[in-house]
């Protein structure tokens, strides 16, 4: 089986937390043991090219992640590991670097940026089955996880020349551009002209970590094409962090795909990060299928679900599935599926083809 995963955060692992993902992901893990490299999700991360090829993963979206430090954050958001900058300057300089990372791996052959709809058709069919000849590159497409990065509306232009396709205005806390998880609060005064310039060149809108009202005001402006790349279902979490029913209707009349996070967090309630353990509360792949079938049921077909997994998005396999101990595993939930009666058609728009219907159709002709 072919698998989109449509996040994942890979320059991040790469860059910001030292990872050779062209290891096995047992190396990397071991590396880190012998370094003496703790804390959370060390030596516990799923992710490597290797075991990407190994699961069918010859698609995806990878991301650029960088946001300001801001005074009047929540308390907790200090801790979170994620890069945090000053100014604006400092995040684009490190999303540029995430770029030039991404760039490095396609001189080596690892990665190929997919930037128009003829380079997805084409590593598609490479792909199909999920499996690829030796040597053909692993096939992403570039979206920037918190708006940051961009320092003014007008440089978005730029950004797209860069290959850039995707944005996410807001992460964790507040953004330059709207408000995100766990803060309560609509755009910020310069969100409405970053949507219109997104409008303009064509670059996707994506409503993942938008606080509800950022979210409602960013779908009344921006009548573009949407998705919600690592999101679940908040009548299963109860957490601002989910979507809620009336936000996936919304998302699904507007053509929308919404990618399944593996998160523990966001996939069983009650769960305490930093407290609570896989062993205790049995998280697993099940829960990610609870959150699909959600999903599929709210539309009345699989249409609008697909993965997006944020495996190794800052945590590992203390804070995932039970049942993943590398994202090869994918295919267990093939098994899942299965046997909740979906189709075999049902099942392959889940894995992989929504997000190429979608991207099929979003994607700029050249």
């Amino acid at each position: 089986m072919l698998f989109f995963d449509a996040h994942l955060d890979l320059a991040w692992n790469g860059i910001d937390w030292n990872r050779d993902l062209k290891l096995e992901v047992e190396a990397i893990r071991q590396r880190e043991l012998d370094l003496g490299i703790q804390g959370k999700g060390r030596a516990a991360n799923t992710v490597s090219y290797p075991a990407l090829r190994r699961g069918g993963v010859g698609l995806g979206v990878a991301t650029l992640l960088a946001r300001l430090h801001r005074a009047d954050q929540k308390p907790g958001f200090q801790s979170k590991g994620f890069n945090r900058y000053e100014d604006m300057a400092g995040a684009h300089g490190c999303a540029r670097g995430h770029l030039a990372y991404y760039e490095a791996l396609q001189e080596e052959g690892v990665l190929r940026l997919i930037t128009h709809k003829a380079a997805l058709k084409e590593l598609a069919t490479a792909w199909q089955g999920g499996q690829a000849l030796p040597g053909t590159p692993l096939g992403y497409i570039l979206s920037m996880e918190g708006a940051d990065p961009i320092v003014h509306p007008r440089q978005v232009e730029a950004w797209w020349n860069w290959g850039l396709r995707v944005v996410g205005p807001a992460h964790y806390g507040i953004s330059t551009y709207a408000h995100g998880t766990a803060t309560p609060g609509g755009l910020m005064p310069l969100g409405p002209d970053l949507l219109r310039e997104m409008r303009r060149v064509g670059m996707i809108l994506d409503v993942t970590h938008l606080a509800d009202q950022a979210f409602d005001e960013a779908m009344e402006i921006f009548d573009g094409p949407v998705l919600a790349s690592h999101h679940n279902c908040r009548a299963l979490v109860p957490d601002q962090r989910q979507l809620t029913d009336d936000q996936i209707l919304r998302l699904i009349r507007r053509g929308a795909v919404i990618g399944a996070a593996f998160d523990a967090w966001m996939l069983i309630p009650n769960w305490v990060r930093g407290q609570s353990t896989v062993e205790q509360t049995g998280v697993a792949l099940r829960h990610v299928a609870d959150h699909i079938d959600h999903i599929c049921q709210l539309a009345g077909n699989c249409n609008h679900v697909g993965l997006g997994t944020d495996l190794d998005g800052g945590f590992g396999t203390e804070q995932g599935p039970g049942d993943i101990d590398t994202i090869a595993d994918l295919p267990k939930l093939i098994t899942i599926l299965r046997d909740r009666g979906y189709s075999q058609a049902d099942i392959e728009a889940i894995a992989h083809g929504n997000w190429i219907r979608y991207y099929e159709e979003y994607l700029p002709d050249a």
